[in-house]
């Protein structure tokens, strides 16, 4: 169970995962010793998975979003392994879903241009048998991205 420290300290860790200890412990009334041991405990739970940083899109040339919809005719536990496993090792698929609903999965992918997206395009549908329908949306602007959980202080 979590309680307020422990979420102010994911909070923080959210905005910025790269504050020292002695901030993170400051900010929430702690030593660094009871600090430490929380973030060890909150990454060994689970919480923390991962501390990264967060790139620009644009300014590395990967301007262009899509949203992908797909339709299946299979719906078998191989083939769904080797269709998620495929999609998994796509660089350019940054989130992937099964649905509920008129589509079966949504992916976000991220690439160059269109052209990129073109090459992207033909290797999912030349690779996965079994996709009766996909469907492409192409974001105009981002309005908002974030990858920060609403963590209740």
């Amino acid at each position: 169970m979590l309680d307020k420290i422990d979420r102010t300290l994911l909070s923080l860790l959210q905005q910025d995962c790269t504050l020292s200890l002695q901030s993170l412990a400051e900010s929430v009334n702690l030593t660094s010793t009871p600090c430490w041991k929380r973030l060890k405990r909150l990454e060994e739970e689970g919480y923390i998975r991962a501390r990264v940083a967060l790139l620009d899109n644009e300014r590395l040339g990967l301007g262009l979003t899509a949203f992908v919809l797909l339709k299946t005719q299979q719906h078998n536990s191989v083939w769904y392994q080797t269709f998620t496993s495929v999609v998994s090792e796509m660089p350019e698929v940054l989130s992937f879903y099964r649905m509920a609903g008129e589509y079966d999965y949504l992916m976000q992918v991220q690439v160059a241009d269109m052209k990129s997206y073109d090459d992207f395009y033909k290797r999912l549908v030349n690779g996965i048998p079994g996709l009766v329908d996909v469907t492409s949306s192409f974001a105009m602007e981002r309005i908002k991205h974030t990858t920060a959980l609403p963590l209740s202080l």
